[in-house]
């Protein structure tokens, strides 16, 4: 059980740390001209696109590891909280980025599965790039804080708690 909670704090900790680079990369990337801007994201792809992986496998091992937690108890309830913030930081990312990263990939070669996977859920892409961009870099700021809630929920469970298996 103990290798399993490493795992899962890993795979939760490097959500945290895919959200939490983009989220310090506001200050800086409000600063940037409309073409500038749209380069900067290009690069994002396939490598954030590929660690998203610990997204998915994060919210898996936290399920598993609460369906191995007996309830009731402390352990139970932080590894509970731990699996519905990451719930809420993929959530954000389906519901609130990913409609926009079809527009910064449309000029961006990419492979057909990736060309089909940028289109799901598309939005509607008639505003000003400068809307677009706001909403983009406030999800990330959001899902950081929902990862970093996450990775410190499971922590508290993983180490005041141990001992209560």
């Amino acid at each position: 059980m103990r290798a399993f909670m490493i795992v899962t704090l890993l795979l939760v900790a490097i959500t945290m740390a895919l959200s939490l680079a983009h989220a310090l990369e506001l200050p800086g990337k409000l600063r940037l001209k409309e073409a500038t801007y749209k380069s900067v994201q290009a690069i994002y792809y396939p490598g954030f696109t590929i660690g998203g992986f610990a997204e998915i496998g994060g919210i898996i091992a936290l399920a598993i590891l609460l369906y191995l937690t007996p309830y009731p108890g402390a352990r139970f309830w932080w590894t509970l909280t731990a699996l519905v913030f990451l719930v809420a930081e993929h959530a954000t990312y389906w519901l609130v980025t990913h409609p926009v990263n079809n527009f910064w990939v449309q000029d961006v070669a990419v492979s057909k599965p990736a060309a089909t996977f940028f289109s799901l859920l598309p939005r509607k892409q008639s505003r000003d790039w400068r809307d677009l961009r706001d909403v983009w870099e406030a999800s990330h700021v959001a899902r950081a804080g929902l990862a970093m809630l996450s990775l410190i929920s499971i922590a508290v469970a993983a180490t005041f708690f141990a001992g209560s298996e």
